[in-house]
Parts: structure tokens; C-alpha cells; sequence
């Protein structure tokens, strides 16, 4: 799984490189941005371009993540493509989540 950090401001750009966020590597995803939180990183945008699919497992770790920071920091999300956008919306998270288009959008919100 590839991930790139980004600090802009007082945020994290997390950027997934992967075309697929599923059960394959949703774990690994998942304890990646944990460790990233448990070392102080409070406000994180999740650069999601690149991800053109997502199941379940993989929406179950975004959750996770969005749990494991409560309301202590917060989880932005940019880049969502409409194979993402329709899982989202399918499973209504797309009223809980906070999507932004762009990745300066995502930072100044």
C-alpha cells in the first residue's frame, strides 16, 4: 500500500496511491492513519483521487479512522471519485463524511 504524507498548514495531507481501497488492503490503511493519530496528528484530508473503487472493508477503515479521532481532531476528505462518491452515498456516509473537491478546499474548511 502505497501512502504519501503531506504537512499543509496545521493538517496532514494523507494522499492513497492505490486505485483500490478494499478488504486487500483496508487494514493496513486503516492502522497506518491510527499510528499517524496516535502520534498527534489531529487534523488529517484524505486525498482519495487516485482511488476509483472502494468496498466495505474499505469504508469500514475511513470509519474506524474517523472514530479513532472523535472530537479531538478532524478527517477531511478530497478527491473523491464518483466509484467512491456512489458507495458513499449507497451507504449515506456521504452525510457524515466531510467531502471536499479539492485538496485546498478540504485544508481551509
Amino acid at each position: 500500500m502505497l501512502l504519501e504524507d503531506v504537512p499543509e498548514g496545521d493538517c496532514l495531507v494523507v494522499s492513497l496511491k492505490e486505485k483500490r481501497l478494499d478488504a486487500v488492503i483496508a487494514a493496513s490503511f486503516r492502522d497506518a492513519l491510527v499510528e499517524r493519530i496516535d502520534q498527534g496528528q489531529r487534523n488529517i484530508v484524505l486525498d482519495m483521487a487516485q482511488v476509483s473503487f472502494m468496498d466495505s472493508s474499505g469504508l469500514g477503515a475511513v470509519v474506524f479512522i474517523l472514530k479513532h479521532l472523535g472530537h479531538k481532531g478532524r478527517l477531511h476528505i478530497c478527491g473523491v471519485t464518483p466509484g467512491v462518491m456512489a458507495v458513499l452515498k449507497l451507504t449515506r456516509m456521504d452525510r457524515v463524511l466531510k467531502t471536499f473537491e479539492t485538496r485546498q478546499a478540504a485544508i481551509a474548511a
